[in-house]
């Protein structure tokens, strides 16, 4: 019986000046694999072709003066207006510190927007007016500064992808990472049993898969409650968690 072929099911347009940046998700990894099936599209397109000097330059002073040079306006604006005629009704992202920041949560409504146009700012940053008339969303990776949005571009695209179906091909494993239920990773083992005078804890050799569960499900909240007591409280719990949570809070 023939595979039926996989159709793109999301497309990303970055406008960058260094598409060699991407590389390092658009040749290895489950994103390159994505790529390769046409599960997942990456384009580029760089603003330096649109520069209207011999030079080829793309940044400028700061109007009212001040350090530091600005992404020039008319090679932006023209490489922005040419990848939405490219991608028809895409959002355009700008990777910004003053954007939402990321989470697994908000993850989930990037999903569904299917076509994104992710522009990556250089220097100090672009000028309000591209913000203004041509950028639907900023979004940020967290509060601190980079030299460019291309890593930022990268981190939404990888933690996007991972949840298209037919990037990883075991849904479970996705869901058991950390912050997919806003609950910490368990620890986790492989072989050989002992090593180094280190041995993996008795329960997982045990075969009970029960106990297994609720062992892995008392180490992801214990660790939860440890280093991320903030993801508990946007946390549903059931009441076996409830239980298990209870019981860890008298412990301490």
């Amino acid at each position: 019986m023939k595979k039926k072929d996989h159709h793109t099911l999301i497309s990303f347009h970055i406008i960058t000046i260094f598409p060699e940046m991407f590389h390092a998700i658009s040749n290895y990894g489950v994103i390159g694999q994505a790529i390769q099936k046409n599960i997942v599209n990456l384009s580029f397109l760089n603003p330096r072709d649109f520069s209207k000097n011999k030079y080829k330059s793309i940044d400028d002073r700061p109007y009212g003066g001040g350090p530091g040079m600005l992404m020039s306006m008319q090679p932006l604006y023209l490489s922005i207006n040419y990848s939405k005629s490219l991608l028809k009704d895409a959002t355009v992202i700008y990777l910004s510190p003053q954007g939402i920041t990321l989470n697994q949560n908000n993850v989930f409504q990037l999903i569904e927007k299917k076509k994104i146009i992710f522009v990556c700012g250089r220097y100090e940053g672009i000028d309000q007016r591209i913000i203004d008339s041509l950028i639907d969303e900023e979004w940020s990776i967290g509060d601190y500064i980079l030299t460019g949005g291309e890593l930022a571009a990268m981190v939404i695209i990888d933690s996007i992808s991972r949840f298209i179906p037919g990037v990883i091909n075991t849904k479970k494993s996705v869901e058991k990472e950390s912050f997919y239920n806003n609950l910490l990773d368990y620890p986790n083992y492989t072989r050989p049993k002992e090593i180094y005078n280190m041995k993996v804890p008795d329960i997982l050799l045990s075969g009970n898969h029960n106990k297994i569960r609720l062992w892995r499900l008392k180490q992801s909240l214990e660790k939860t409650l440890e280093k991320r007591p903030d993801l508990l409280k946007r946390k549903i719990l059931d009441k076996e968690e409830k239980i298990i949570l209870h019981k860890l809070k008298n412990k301490k």
